[in-house]
């Protein structure tokens, strides 16, 4: 076999008017080389940035796939979430409508519900992702729905703790008549009447009970004998007992008091006996019930001792506009 001989260039002199053999000198190899290493070198960077725009590896279509999986999870999860917040918003309001009504209790305001956890910068380290948005609302609807938990849970813990007092709160408030049936008889009611001495149309802030001095007065309700406000002056001899739960119950006019500030009385346990004290037109027991601070109706508090028909009879007489024995 015949060697392979190298490529020879020639140039044609025309002065000589024959072909001389062209001389490559190193410089000239070099600058050669140079130039096919640069045209390697661009045609490289020219795929690569093609390829790095348009065309996706093998490993980043995989990572898109798993992205576009937690985007839509994420989309479940707040689904999930909103119908995490329909039951709690349920919960909540049988809590506040239903349980503590029952037990007379406040609802948890709404202030407290809707408390926020921490500031804008608790986010701080979930920004700068192209889904930081939809991470950060899905985090603060988890954080808002924890909260609400944490609050509803010390609710129930507080029902929990009605349901174990009941018996003991049903014993307190006061229930029954002051004075038995058959010894009394109610002549005026809560509301506007006119007074028994200064003869104008005032407030009667409680209930009158006609008897004979010395007829037994007993305790409403469960609860502690505590000091008279002074400005109970003109109820003459007075009791006042704080039943707990918001509730006090005031007996005035008496003509004796048979317990002290301190003493803790039963219901229907003697506390005093009718009389005549204070600005009073005549022997009565002047009746009030206080919640919360505020005098209220007693009549509304005897279904211990009436039937259904008694308790129409009274509050009828209740009802009428007349004048007060105090």
């Amino acid at each position: 076999m015949k060697k392979e001989r190298k490529k020879i260039r020639y140039h044609f002199d025309p002065k000589s008017l024959s072909f001389q053999k062209v001389k490559i000198t190193f410089k000239e190899k070099i600058s050669h080389l140079l130039y096919i290493i640069l045209c390697g070198i661009v045609f490289a960077a020219v795929v690569i940035v093609f390829a790095f725009n348009f065309i996706d590896s093998p490993k980043e279509k995989m990572l898109e796939r798993e992205i576009s999986q937690y985007e839509l999870q994420f989309k479940l999860l707040n689904a999930r979430i909103e119908q995490l917040n329909t039951v709690l918003e349920d919960i909540q309001n049988r809590d506040d409508n239903i349980y503590r009504v029952i037990f007379e209790a406040e609802p948890v305001p709404s202030s407290v519900r809707e408390a926020g956890i921490g500031g804008a910068e608790r986010y701080n380290s979930l920004k700068g992702y192209d889904n930081s948005e939809l991470i950060i609302e899905t985090t603060k609807k988890i954080d808002k729905i924890a909260r609400q938990l944490y609050v509803q849970s010390k609710s129930l813990d507080e029902v929990s703790e009605m349901v174990k007092n009941k018996s003991a709160m049903l014993s307190s408030i006061p229930a029954i008549q002051p004075i038995s049936k058959n010894k009394a008889q109610l002549v005026s009611g809560y509301g506007y009447r006119i007074h028994p001495i200064y003869k104008t149309l005032r407030l009667h802030t409680g209930i009158d009970f006609t008897a004979k001095p010395g007829t037994p007065v007993y305790a409403t309700g469960d609860g502690k004998v505590i000091q008279p406000e002074s400005k109970q002056s003109g109820y003459g001899i007075v009791i006042t007992i704080d039943h707990g739960y918001g509730y006090q119950s005031v007996y005035a006019h008496l003509s004796k008091s048979v317990v002290k500030p301190g003493k803790q009385v039963k219901r229907g346990e003697l506390i005093g006996y009718v009389g005549n004290t204070g600005l009073s037109a005549g022997p009565h027991l002047h009746y009030e019930i206080v919640k919360n601070g505020k005098k209220i109706n007693p009549v509304h508090y005897f279904y211990n001792d009436l039937t259904p028909e008694e308790y129409q009879i009274m509050l009828k007489k209740a009802s009428k506009i007349n004048q007060s024995l105090s």
